[in-house]
């Protein structure tokens, strides 16, 4: 289930990886507790604490309802956690950086909050 902070939801099966598995696989910094992510999107990007972005259903989605992700919904490559409302979700996902602080992010930076867990 994807939550928007403007009160609407929807329910879609979403296919990717872990990220916790593609942060092993790369050799992530075990000390650092906060994970950025960023986007093509026009300097769009969001910053998660480390076990919200390590959480099970914390995915990097290439799909969505047994098809490959499109253009609207993020393609190629975009974040999606059921346990975080959707503008923490960064659509057209470029960068990936373990940091050792939280940096914001774009709709964090104008007052929404940072945590966003549903």
């Amino acid at each position: 289930r994807h939550h928007c902070v403007e009160g609407w939801s929807a329910v879609a099966a979403w296919h990717g990886v872990r990220l916790s598995d593609v942060a092993a696989l790369v050799g992530a910094d075990p000390d650092a507790g906060f994970v950025e992510f960023r986007s093509f999107d026009a300097g769009y990007w969001s910053s998660w604490d480390r076990a919200s972005a390590f959480h099970p259903q914390t995915i990097l989605a290439y799909g969505m309802n047994g098809d490959a992700l499109g253009p609207g919904h993020g393609a190629p490559l975009r974040l999606y956690s059921a346990t975080k409302l959707g503008y923490k979700m960064v659509k057209y996902l470029t960068e990936v950086s373990f940091l050792p602080a939280p940096t914001g992010g774009y709709w964090e930076d104008q007052g929404y909050e940072w945590f966003a867990g549903v």
